[in-house]
């Protein structure tokens, strides 16, 4: 008589020092509690022009901030993922150091003077870091160990909570915060239907969407985080971000000005649309004192929103069941937090404890020296995603429609975002 088969086993849940959700708060509560007790890390001081100026970046006191650093980096990321590295920790060690250079030599590189007034961030010199050693120099296994993206990345999350505060969002003002709330949802929900009309998956849609909606890289770290996507399609995105705020950046200004746009109309409209701070910056001191106070208030009321989306896609990704969609009709509060990206609570956690628990002046200082440390993770969570990265791979990414996508989300932004700035700032509205 034959036996029935055995069915297979479940897999085993990852316990808590498996999971880099998990591991992504044990490794940044320490670094946010070191600096809200009073430590400030030394940032080394790397902004230059000229070749000239390189020798005032190499000096002792850089050189000591890069290696206290660096030692943090390293030792705090080895400590966290020890128990999940089992044997392969001290390979992580040689690795994280390489990452940690490059890392390095990426914000040396950001710091330029020109690249920065052109609005290129650490990000695309990151990935191009990354890339030329993969391409041309070997990735053994001891230094593929250290490359621990989705870690660096929630590490770097959860410290950006810490930047997202409400008594700012309050500040930010009405008509801004009115913008930022009627730009977003009516962005990312046009950008996600021409993706899947493009026939781009949905994860793609959903980072694309975000990075066109609030605020380019950052949101599409976020979002990446919030859903756990694919880092290639991350590396894609934040690629396209950066290749189209440049010729924006350029263009728009002349631009409000042919148009005879108000100044304030003019810093809303660029506030909106361009998807870096620094763009944003560079772009309305073409016009005006104004415009660069009124497009910093835009964008400030975007990027606060970030832990609102990041949250909120969690929670949406997980109800219908990650990227095949197929989640059950009514899944259990179990399963629901089963998928919940854990990291998520630390951010908000961040942002809860730094709004109400923290004076401003505490919540500014302590800021200043996170978003130094924030930058170190997320620069090597790029450089990661550059050693394994083929440009073959990163071309053949659906054959250029969520470029195409991205694209023409941004379009619509373009326009829509116009509208609200001429009706919110223009005095249609509110008055002059």
């Amino acid at each position: 008589m034959a036996t029935e088969p055995t069915p297979a086993a479940a897999p085993a849940k990852p316990t808590f020092w498996q999971n880099e959700d998990w591991l992504a708060v044990i490794a940044a509560v320490p670094l946010i509690t070191a600096v809200v007790q009073g430590w400030t890390p030394q940032m080394p001081k790397l902004g230059w022009l000229r070749a000239a100026d390189i020798e005032k970046v190499l000096t002792a006191s850089n050189f000591t901030a890069i290696g206290h650093i660096g030692l943090v980096f390293v030792l705090l990321s080895a400590l966290v993922l020890a128990a999940s590295l089992g044997k392969k920790v001290i390979s992580f060690l040689g690795g994280a150091c390489v990452v940690f250079v490059l890392a390095m030599l990426t914000q040396f590189l950001s710091n330029q003077a020109t690249a920065k007034g052109w609005g290129l961030e650490y990000v695309v010199f990151a990935l191009a870091l990354g890339m030329l050693w993969s391409h041309l120099l070997p990735t053994p296994a001891w230094l593929m160990s250290a490359v621990r993206t989705e870690f660096f990345i929630k590490v770097g999350i959860v410290m950006l909570g810490a930047s997202i505060l409400f008594p700012e969002l309050m500040k930010a003002g009405v008509p801004g915060l009115i913008q930022a709330a009627l730009v977003i949802p009516v962005i990312w929900h046009i950008t996600f239907r021409l993706s899947r009309w493009l026939k781009v998956d949905d994860e793609f849609a959903v980072m694309l969407s975000t990075a066109v909606s609030i605020c380019g890289v950052s949101a599409a770290i976020a979002a990446c985080g919030a859903i756990q996507g694919d880092r290639k399609k991350l590396s894609y995105v934040t690629s396209i971000v950066l290749l189209c705020a440049v010729p924006m950046m350029i263009l728009m200004p002349p631009l409000a000005k042919t148009m005879g746009l108000e100044d304030a109309v003019a810093g809303a409209w660029l506030g909106g649309t361009l998807d870096t701070s620094g763009s944003v910056a560079a772009a309305t001191e073409m016009i005006s004192e104004t415009a660069t106070k009124t497009g910093t208030i835009v964008k400030l009321s975007q990027n606060v929103l970030i832990g609102f989306a990041a949250f909120f896609l969690s929670i949406w990704w997980t109800m219908r069941g990650g990227a095949s969609g197929q989640a059950a009709a009514s899944p259990s509060a179990s399963v629901i937090w089963e998928r919940f990206p854990k990291f998520v609570l630390g951010f908000i956690g961040a942002s809860l404890v730094f709004s109400f628990l923290l004076t401003p002046e505490a919540a500014k200082a302590a800021n200043t020296s996170l978003k130094g440390l924030r930058e170190i993770w997320f620069t090597a969570a790029f450089v990661c995603i550059g050693l394994e990265t083929r440009l073959s791979d990163l071309f053949k990414l659906g054959g250029g429609r969520p470029a195409l996508a991205f694209v023409g989300g941004q379009a619509f932004n373009v326009l829509w975002t116009l509208l609200l700035a001429w009706l919110l700032f223009g005095g249609v509205l509110f008055g002059q």
